[in-house]
């Protein structure tokens, strides 16, 4: 049974004005730059945390995992593993050395490791880069939801996302989107928990047979050989090293200790998050085998509780899962705007919070026009794709800068270059060739990744001479747990 129009329209504009309530609340306690940028550095761990598993947990991990599932059984397993095992990653390597910078950006931390202006504008060029091919895939969703549940024209949802994301943006930054955030995560978890207990109840009662299809391979797919596994857990456990929108909010913690604390709840939020899906997709492979077939898995969570349930029950459900939907699209766009407003306010509008402003209103408008000019692929694979982009440029940056003491401005600028031009030009071609790419080509991050890092590693020893004489005075920041309030560098003085 389709989605009632009205329930889906209603459903997103509940949490539209949910999301715009919350987030003028924000503005009241919004006044300085630190505030717009950072939220003062004064969120604790478990509001940070669930604000991260709000932007996190995008249009892919809401719907495209269980489409995924459907689609392919088993092998799409290694999207929830990985989106999760790489914040334990970010937990070992990368959180708290990043917290004590004390910087606001991710270009911020660049320029301060390498105290080089041409290493800090290649990091903004790759960031922002980042940063848009991330939203086209929530706006993408945001269509496929309202054309799905409503009827409606596909432009509708990416447009009112942004409409809806760039007024809480503008009127509080960084400290209204952190409460926006966290209250979309609980939401999210909501819109997905409640109505699949009421499906097993519904199923347990009916006594359905299905059970026994679980089995059962609905589209025919081939399953993926070792080296797709492979390349795509290497896309997502490095590519969540240097996520913009996820690593900016380390920044908000008061200290490297409470980084590490928020990086280990967001961990057991995000566990309990992905038993959803994955259960959305299982059930989808046993009772609505059809959906794939009929090219609709990305919409199996929106479409299921009314296939299985039906009714006003069924409606009402419905209108709860189109809402998680729509936080989700909100939450992760919302925060990747935050991010790229801060690196393009700074680096070419002065880092004023008027200039922050602007910034964001340009953050969400090119990705707009992104996604009118292109069609909606898979969403898990599409970000997919954007990890592996994010591994070969931002990661190996971020873990060599932190780790390693050799890294110059060459090494690294060579480094991101040959990841962005390598894994760039791996997705355009992909894109040509449709579905003749071979699977080199269609998961490039197994050989993006390792290039990028051996470039930046032998062009740093090529140029030793290049190696800062701040360098022993940085890393002993980034590496000695700091005293709480600690204030980090000042990046605003230059």
């Amino acid at each position: 049974m389709p989605v009632n129009p009205a329930v889906g329209i209603a459903a997103f504009a509940a949490v539209s004005v949910a999301t715009a309530v919350i987030g003028f609340y924000g503005l009241r306690i919004s006044r300085t730059t630190g505030d717009f940028y950072v939220a003062s550095r004064t969120v604790p761990p478990w509001w940070n945390a669930s604000a991260i598993g709000g932007e996190y947990l995008s249009a892919a991990s809401f719907l495209g995992v269980a489409g995924l599932i459907l689609l392919s059984g088993t092998d799409a397993l290694w999207f929830p593993v990985g989106y999760t095992a790489g914040y334990l990653m970010l937990l070992l390597f990368v959180a708290a050395p990043l917290r004590r910078s004390g910087a606001y950006t991710i270009p911020d931390f660049t320029e301060s490791r390498l105290d080089s202006r041409a290493a800090r504008r290649v990091t903004s060029l790759a960031v922002v880069i980042v940063g848009w091919l991330y939203i086209v895939p929530q706006l993408h969703g945001a269509a496929l939801t309202i054309r799905t549940t409503t009827g409606l024209p596909s432009w509708v949802g990416s447009t009112a996302v942004v409409v809806v994301v760039c007024l809480t943006v503008v009127a509080g930054g960084m400290r209204s989107i952190t409460f926006v955030q966290a209250f979309q995560y609980w939401l999210k978890l909501t819109a997905l928990a409640v109505p699949l207990v009421f499906i097993v109840l519904v199923l347990a009662e009916n006594n359905s047979p299905a059970v026994a299809a679980a089995s059962a391979n609905p589209t025919g797919l081939a399953p993926a050989g070792p080296y797709q596994n492979i390349s795509l857990l290497v896309a997502l456990l490095f590519g969540t090293l240097g996520l913009p929108h996820v690593l900016v909010r380390f920044y908000t913690n008061p200290d490297g200790q409470s980084a590490r604390r928020t990086t280990l709840i967001v961990l057991g939020l995000l566990s309990v998050f992905y038993l959803f899906p994955t259960a959305y997709g299982l059930a989808g492979r046993m009772f609505a085998p059809g959906l794939a077939q009929a090219g609709q898995a990305d919409a199996l969570v929106l479409l299921l509780p009314g296939r299985l349930i039906g009714g006003p029950g069924g409606e009402l459900l419905s209108a709860l899962v189109v809402a998680g939907a729509f936080a989700a699209f909100l939450s992760t766009t919302s925060g990747l705007v935050v991010s790229l407003a801060g690196v393009i306010s700074q680096d070419v509008l002065g880092g004023s919070v008027r200039g922050f402003r602007l910034a964001a209103l340009i953050s969400a408008a090119v990705p707009l026009g992104l996604a009118f000019m292109t069609d909606s692929l898979a969403l898990a694979g599409s970000v997919g794709l954007v990890f592996a982009f994010t591994a070969s440029t931002i990661c190996p940056v971020l873990l060599l800068g932190i780790w390693w003491r050799g890294l110059t401005d060459a090494g690294a600028i060579a480094g991101m270059v040959t990841g962005g031009l390598l894994c760039g030009g791996a997705m355009v071609a992909g894109t040509a060739l449709g579905a003749g790419t071979p699977v080199w080509l269609a998961q490039p991050a197994a050989w993006t990744v390792p290039a990028a890092f051996a470039v930046m590693v032998l062009a740093s020893r090529a140029t030793k001479s290049r190696v800062p004489r701040t360098t022993t005075r940085v890393m002993t920041r980034l590496h000695t747990p700091e005293r709480p309030l600690a204030t980090g560098i000042d990046v605003t003085r230059r």
